[in-house]
């Protein structure tokens, strides 16, 4: 039976939306094609009907993965944005979090074309956040820090075992910090 190409376009994003939420979850190296296409309901033999190589889905992933994040992050305010960024509902949730706090350290070890997306997803994120910041004299340098702690943060207390409090008082030391900060009272 033959599939319409719009159904090819749905089938391949509903394999770009698992693979980004496996990746964020287990890492680029900690999910095989076979298991990721079964997750996203197809069979190991049909991946490559939609990419010649598992780093061209990698690719892919990431972009959506900041696609999503800023999806989720839409509407909220800068405030709004941090708590949210530095809460433990977040932190537990590496599936349908932030790529950046998710992915960072496996892009590092990734091709060139998957590090070059990470640094255009930073990069929209970075202008996003000075489009939306309306703090007075707020520079690419002050945005490029506090996205360097928030995402920090995140993946230090991830590193943390669940239960314990160090991973809890890392988000919150620095989501006071951070909020202060922004607030001008710090």
């Amino acid at each position: 039976m033959k599939v319409s190409k719009e159904q090819v376009r749905e089938n391949r994003k509903r394999i770009v939306e698992t693979a980004s939420a496996l990746f964020r979850e287990r890492g680029f190296d900690g999910v095989g094609v076979a298991e990721l296409m079964s997750a996203a309901g197809f069979t190991h033999g049909g991946f490559y009907k939609h990419f010649a190589s598992k780093a061209d889905l990698m690719a892919e992933a990431v972009s959506c993965g900041f696609v999503q994040a800023a999806d989720i992050s839409a509407g909220l305010s800068r405030d709004a944005f941090n708590k949210r960024y530095l809460s433990r509902q977040h932190r537990d949730a590496m599936g349908s979090g932030c790529v950046m706090s998710a992915l960072s350290t496996d892009a590092a070890r990734q091709p060139e074309s998957v590090k070059a997306l990470f640094a255009d997803g930073i990069e929209k994120h970075l202008a996003r956040l000075a489009d939306e910041s309306g703090v007075e004299g707020t520079t690419r340098a002050d945005l490029m820090a506090t996205l360097a702690q928030l995402v920090g943060a995140v993946v230090l207390s991830r590193a943390c075992p669940d239960d314990s409090a160090l991973a809890d008082e890392i988000l919150d030391v620095c989501r006071a910090r951070i909020l202060n900060k922004e607030n001008g009272e710090g």
